[in-house]
């Protein structure tokens, strides 16, 4: 009966559906800002981004080893991240043009992959795996998206994932260091309203993420699977064409 079970697909967690697509819509609204818009206030929003996706990678690490004797280093997962890098590159610096002084973002989210894995995996492959993945974190923090704390998040959100909500502080605080800290913290000790709701964002959205994860929705949420990695490169291009509309 047991072996029988195992080989069913897992249930579909409306709660992680909706936080991914909470994240891309975060995202959108964060990339909306170079549209030719005056909208310099969605940077507060857009921080709950990169947070959720840290968190939904630390929840699927969390299943990942919880199912495995032996965990390994989740390579299908890795590939998907790796494949739409590239593919991302080109329409992320075409729509920042300008603005561009890091890779796209999924570079950093795949060494945080890894890096979580290895913090939790029982294996010499996982575990080394992991330390070359910060290691090249560290290393090339300035040519990452949200540098080292950025590849460190996944982690930070997987260890306080079954764990009180007070631990959100943790990754919280990660992700404040993740994100611009030192201009935050300077416009926020000038007043600066966006600098204010961005620190908030940043130390609440993993706790956020965690309070929404733990809630069963009553209502049904379309599933995010593979298909949603092409909203990434796609959605450059879509804001990128709205530019050239509005020029």
């Amino acid at each position: 009966m047991s072996q029988a079970h195992s080989t069913l697909p897992p249930r579909r967690d409306r709660a992680l559906d909706l936080l991914k697509w909470l994240a891309m819509l975060s995202m959108v609204l964060d990339h909306l800002r170079y549209v030719g818009w005056s909208a310099d206030w969605l940077y507060v929003p857009g921080r709950f981004a990169f947070a959720w996706f840290c968190l939904a990678i630390a929840v699927n690490v969390g299943r990942g080893i919880a199912r495995a004797e032996q965990p390994r280093v989740d390579w299908k997962y890795l590939t998907w991240l790796l494949v739409f890098s590239v593919l991302a590159e080109f329409p992320y610096r075409l729509y920042m043009a300008g603005e561009v002084t890091t890779l796209n973002v999924l570079p950093t989210l795949a060494l945080g992959l890894l890096v979580a894995q290895g913090a939790v995996g029982r294996s010499l492959p996982v575990r080394v795996a992991g330390v070359l993945a910060l290691g090249v974190g560290v290393a090339a923090s300035q040519q990452l998206m949200f540098g080292a704390y950025g590849v460190l998040l996944p982690t930070a959100c997987l260890l306080v994932l079954r764990r009180s909500l007070w631990l959100a502080v943790v990754p919280g605080v990660v992700c404040l260091l993740s994100n611009e800290w030192p201009k935050i913290i300077d416009g926020m000790l000038w007043g600066d309203p966006i600098s204010i709701g961005a620190l908030i964002t940043c130390l609440l959205g993993p706790w956020l993420g965690l309070a929404l994860l733990r809630w069963r929705p009553a209502f049904s949420v379309w599933p995010m699977r593979r298909w949603a990695y092409l909203i990434y490169p796609l959605h450059f291009l879509v804001l990128f064409g709205l530019r050239r509309l509005l020029a």
